[in-house]
Parts: structure tokens; C-alpha cells; sequence
């Protein structure tokens, strides 16, 4: 038993000069390294890609390199987190203005584009998309398939039966403004707006980009220039190139005029956008033309 004890004391010995020896040796831990450490201490640990890196880790490395990422690489998440926010400022030393950054995804699209026939292969957008750009007449429409959905962290994205036809829908609360679901969409019809955008355009259809033998939808953008010529604030800019209309924020009032100009309702409030908002704004819009058409 002495023996024993005996070996076993030497043996913890030897190891713990080893162990000395080594610290001796080997370099220190890399200052970077306990910077990077100390930073993704701060972050969500989410590892959901959307600030263009792997993970949160990999972020962290980057901002431990250059702290001033953050301002073109910002972390969605953490924009919405006040707290988060405040801890990472302190550890990055930096004042950030989370209120620039803050963004929020919109669908483009009404989805009212019909169908060209019936689709039944992989219930997914990218997989209907590939066979000869998709089921519907507007090249551009939303499939329906909720690819955007299924990458959303948030759970922000309903799939929205939108006059029979699916279209998906962002919900500005939940959206924290990753850009998942923009590289998601194999139209491209969803974009990032500033989180306090008042009116968006929900047609992706663009008169530059016509496809041979394919037509927007029945309700698609006229490019009649309507909402351009009501808007007495000169809060709408008109898009020659594109020929569609474009917003300047700090001159709208929400007086709602370009809204009702719309003859095809392709306008609306952005607090509205929701599923829930959107049917009782579709109701109101049926009566409008039940009345325009006695």
C-alpha cells in the first residue's frame, strides 16, 4: 500500500513539473484571442450566419481585429438588444447608433400573379424556380413555398393566402433585419428598409427586366405614376430607370393619398403589413371597388 501511494505521489509530481515546464515553454495566449473571448461573451450565440460570417465566434474574431466591422457587418440581434448593445460597446469602446442600422425585411410581392399550370414537384421556391423560372406569370412573384420562412430565426414569415395564391409575410415586430430570408428568395423579391420606413412598394415586377413569353400579374404595377402625382409633400420620388416610385421618409406624413391613388393596390402602411392587418386592408380595399364599379 506504501508503495503504491508512493508511485502514485511521484507519478503527480513528475506531471506537475511537466505541466510547469510547458507553461514556461510554450508562448502566452494570444491578446487577440482573449479579446475575441471577451467578445462573444457579448454576442447571441445564435451562429446563424446572417452578419456574413460562420458563426459567432468567427464574428467575434473578426471585431477583435477591427472594431469598426460592426458599422457594415452589424449583428441584427444585438441592434434590437439594448443591453447586448450596451455590454458590446463598452468591450468594442465604441458608440454605435443601432437606430441607422436598424432594418426590416418586406416581401415585395401582393401575390396575386395567376398561375401558368399546376406545380408538383419539391415544395420549395428554389426547386419551383428552376423549372423555367416558376409556376406563375410574373417571373418575379412570390412562389409561396415559405423557403424565407423556414431560415427566419425569428419566426417572423407567415405564408399568407393572399386572394387564393400563397405569398409570405413579414411581420415588422418579430423581424430583427438578419437578411436571411433576402438570401433565401430565389426571386429576389424581399429587401431590407429602415425599421421606421412609412410606405412600401409591394411589386417586384421591373419593365427592365421583361422576360420573353412571361407578363406581370394582373394587379402588378401600372407604372401610371398616380401615387407620384397625389403625394402634395413631394415625399415620393419617381424612378425613371425602374419606373416605380421610391420613398423619402422624413417628408411623409402618412396622409395616405398615394395609397388610395394606387388603382391596383400596390401600396401600403408599413405598420400594416402584417397577415392580420393585410385582410382587414384587403376588405376595406373590396369595398372601395365595390364601389367604384356602380
Amino acid at each position: 500500500m506504501i508503495l503504491v501511494i508512493s508511485v502514485l505521489t511521484l507519478i503527480g509530481l513528475v506531471c506537475g513539473v511537466l505541466i510547469f515546464i510547458i507553461n514556461k515553454v510554450l508562448p502566452p495566449e494570444p491578446e487577440t484571442l482573449k479579446k475575441t473571448e471577451e467578445i462573444a461573451s457579448h454576442l447571441p450565440g445564435m451562429n446563424c450566419g446572417a452578419c456574413g460570417f460562420p458563426g459567432c465566434f468567427a464574428y467575434a474574431q473578426a471585431l477583435a481585429k477591427d472594431k469598426n466591422l460592426i458599422t457594415t457587418n452589424p449583428c441584427s440581434t444585438v441592434m434590437q438588444d439594448e443591453k447586448m448593445l450596451e455590454s458590446l460597446e463598452k468591450v468594442l469602446d465604441i458608440k454605435i447608433d443601432a437606430s441607422a442600422m436598424n432594418k426590416k425585411a418586406v416581401v415585395c410581392c401582393t401575390g396575386d400573379p395567376e398561375t401558368i399550370g399546376d406545380y408538383s414537384g419539391v415544395s420549395t421556391c428554389r426547386a419551383a424556380n428552376k423549372l423555367t423560372g416558376g409556376f406563375k406569370k410574373c417571373p418575379f412573384g412570390c412562389l409561396g413555398f415559405g423557403d424565407c420562412a423556414r431560415v427566419c430565426p425569428q419566426n417572423a414569415i407567415d405564408i399568407y393566402p393572399a386572394r387564393g395564391r400563397n405569398v409570405a409575410v413579414v411581420d415588422p415586430k418579430k423581424c430583427t433585419g438578419c437578411g436571411l430570408c433576402v438570401k433565401e428568395c430565389p426571386n429576389n423579391l424581399i429587401k431590407l428598409v429602415p425599421a421606421d420606413t412609412k410606405i412600401v412598394f409591394l411589386c417586384s415586377y421591373d419593365s427592365i427586366k421583361d422576360v420573353p413569353s412571361r407578363e406581370k400579374c394582373f394587379r402588378g404595377c401600372l407604372h401610371c405614376r398616380k401615387c407620384y402625382k397625389s403625394c402634395e409633400q413631394d415625399a415620393i420620388i419617381w424612378n425613371k430607370e425602374k419606373a416605380i416610385p421610391e420613398f423619402d421618409n422624413d417628408k411623409c406624413n402618412l396622409c395616405g393619398a398615394c395609397i388610395e391613388a394606387c388603382p391596383h393596390d400596390k401600396l401600403i402602411e408599413f405598420s400594416k403589413i402584417t397577415s392580420a392587418d393585410r385582410e382587414e386592408y384587403k376588405e376595406e380595399y373590396r369595398e372601395k371597388e365595390k364601389v367604384g364599379s356602380k
